[in-house]
């Protein structure tokens, strides 16, 4: 432990990968998760170690904060045996959930009384991103701060940015999500009309590839995962869902249209109410009709003959 310097709280999809290559950069590093089934892998590596947070904030320069929500970072860094109360000096906590702006605000002033750095991140790139270590991290926060963490961010990411203050960082990750996942819908709408008129939904890519209509979605998304048949995108309709929630929810904060945003968030409820929550959400194009099928109400009374 005396020599760790990274650490990861949260081992699924996107964290597994971002433990492996700060390990793989030759960083001493240090991983929790709360289900003991995601640490089995990295308990048979030789440069990482599995430590709770208060153990890892005694120990580490950075922490990597991979959880679903602001509130379980809130709940990790409260109390005696908690991140803050341990925390070594010049410990950066570097955030890369998918939170609301003024939350992740409210944690990095908390986090600053105690002289601990608190970096807000959105990433870009999925799982595939993250164990390759090839992400995309668009940094809010201290400048300073975010120069310090870039040494441990190059093992994980090959595209940095610092777009400015505290909260800016998940700012852009919701306006980027609420883009992102509308145009896979939009694209998932275009290929049921292209199916239904005939046309082959591979055709209808590889004419998008090559036009104006091309997209990230277009170019890796549905040849990867869909017209592979494999629906393994590897993130659930419920961060699609939750994603759109906050964005919608940050345009009505800021006094700003986002109607298109709107559409897309109403589209991830229906999937949600027919029970798609927990699956892939490359399984949306596959359950298309379904989600979009007028739902009919039972009033509860017998027509008359």
């Amino acid at each position: 432990m005396a020599k760790a310097t990274a650490a990861v709280i949260g081992l699924g999809n996107m964290g597994q990968g971002i433990a492996t290559n700060l390990a793989k950069a030759g960083f001493p590093t240090v991983v929790w998760d709360v289900d003991p089934k995601a640490l089995t892998r990295f308990k048979k590596m030789k440069s990482v170690s599995v430590a709770e947070p208060g153990d890892m904030a005694a120990q580490c320069s950075i922490i990597y904060l991979v959880v679903p929500a602001s509130s379980e970072i809130d709940a990790m860094l409260k109390g005696k045996s908690g991140i803050l109360a341990n925390a070594k000096k010049n410990l950066i906590l570097f955030d890369v959930t998918t939170s609301d702006p003024t939350y992740t605000k409210k944690l990095a002033k908390r986090a600053l009384k105690k002289g601990v750095g608190y970096l807000d991140a959105g990433m870009s790139g999925g799982a595939t991103g993250a164990d390759k270590g090839i992400l995309t991290l668009m940094v809010g926060g201290d400048k300073k701060v975010f120069n310090r963490s870039k040494k441990f961010c190059e093992a994980i990411g090959d595209k940095l940015f610092h777009v400015g203050p505290s909260g800016a960082g998940h700012t852009l990750k919701l306006v980027h999500n609420m883009v992102c996942h509308a145009n896979f819908l939009t694209l998932c709408q275009a290929g049921r009309m292209a199916e239904k008129s005939g046309i082959a939904l591979s055709d209808m890519i590889d004419v998008f590839n090559t036009a104006n209509a091309r997209s990230y979605i277009s170019q890796f998304r549905f040849p990867k995962h869909i017209l592979s048949k494999k629906w393994d995108a590897r993130s659930r309709v419920y961060n699609l869902n939750k994603d759109l929630l906050m964005a919608v929810d940050l345009s009505k904060k800021l006094k700003v249209d986002a109607s298109m945003g709107q559409g897309t968030s109403n589209f991830l409820k229906s999937a949600m109410s027919i029970g798609m929550s927990e699956m892939d959400f490359s399984l949306l194009y596959r359950d298309f009709d379904k989600i979009t099928r007028p739902k009919v109400k039972n009033t509860g009374s017998k027509q008359k003959k």
